[in-house]
């Protein structure tokens, strides 16, 4: 029994949530729309203003995919609604971010700035030049973001 993908996500007066029969989600609201596809055995349902996902069968993989499918929606609903958004702060003597247009450039201590593209669908700010903002209305994406760098992991 999913405790989490028995909860109903309640749907804010902005926010129009639409569900396909092929199991398509998609949410639309005052920050965008976002789209996502539900796994085998999971169907949603919208009554009123509450959506509700259920299993269709009580397999290992369908009870294991029932509160995380429910998690999606909701991050889904408040992403659109409010949007997401992440905080670094940079430390280190000399250590300064900037934003030049759609380009984040990094000054940290290399011999040469670390340049980064802001993706269109996130909004990056920098505040006293060592505080970094970055502003999304998908939540896995703005904290993909954070962790991205080419050759390297999160560790």
């Amino acid at each position: 029994m999913s405790r989490i993908g028995n909860k109903a996500v309640e749907i804010p007066d902005k926010v129009k949530v639409n569900v396909d029969n092929d199991g398509a989600v998609s949410v639309e609201g005052p920050k965008g729309k976002l789209q996502w596809k539900l796994p085998r055995n999971i169907r949603a349902s919208v009554e009123g203003n509450r959506v509700s996902v259920v299993r269709e069968a009580e397999t290992r993989s369908a009870k294991a995919l029932h509160g995380l499918s429910r998690s999606l929606v909701h991050n889904m609903v408040q992403g659109v609604n409010e949007g997401f958004a992440k905080q670094l702060e940079i430390e280190g003597v000399g250590f300064r971010a900037a934003v030049q247009g759609s380009i984040l450039n990094l000054s940290l201590g290399f011999s040469h700035p670390v340049r980064f593209s802001i993706p269109e669908n996130i909004k990056i700010t920098v505040a006293d030049n060592t505080k970094i903002t970055i502003q999304g209305v998908d939540n896995r994406y703005a904290g993909e973001q954070i962790r991205r760098k080419e050759g390297k992991t999160v560790q």
